[in-house]
């Protein structure tokens, strides 16, 4: 069984920066690929936690971008030929509604690499998520549209309760 997130990973990312697109040239445009991967990467780990669940995902595929395009009102794939947006079928709604969320709320995005380090045992966690944990000015301004938290605030309300609940368990409802 398969196990790799990597298809799930690079097609959500891919869709976040295309409805999400960087300002500027081609260093803008792989510092905001940068902060969606990193984003998309935290949200598919913390969503699929094991390598059974990750072998689910893939085995039954994740379900398309088709909601996530009519919430941000992105183009349709009926306009395009279907080899140009297969890719589309992999794009997760929850890992991109959680990495949504993670790019807008820094303290959000503080707990769930600590979640990650924690389940994982390792010490670099923050390392490995620093444009995502304490982007830079250059970061910021390339991924202005990707950080704006009124812009992807559609997208992060989506399963924003259910990130609240993986991150703080036994959390109080009223919260």
């Amino acid at each position: 069984m398969l196990t790799d997130l990597s298809p799930l990973i690079a097609a959500t990312a891919r869709w976040l920066t295309g409805a999400y697109p960087p300002a500027g040239g081609a260093l803008a445009s792989a510092l905001c690929e940068a902060q969606a991967r990193q984003a998309v990467t935290a949200a598919a780990r913390l969503r699929y936690p094991t390598d059974i669940d990750a072998g689910l995902v893939t085995m039954a595929g994740p379900g398309g971008a088709g909601r996530l395009d009519w919430i941000t009102g992105a183009d349709r794939a009926d306009d395009h030929p279907a080899e140009e947006w297969a890719w589309r079928t992999w794009v997760d709604e929850v890992v991109a509604s959680w990495a949504a969320a993670l790019l807008t709320d820094a303290e959000l995005a503080g707990l769930a690499v600590t979640a990650l380090a924690d389940a994982d045992h390792t010490t670099d966690a923050a390392a490995e998520f620093r444009r995502l944990l304490d982007p830079d000015d250059g970061d910021r301004r390339a991924a202005a549209l990707l950080r704006h938290p009124d812009l992807l605030a559609p997208v992060a309300e989506l399963h924003h309760g259910q990130l609240l609940d993986r991150l703080t368990p036994g959390r109080s409802l009223a919260a």
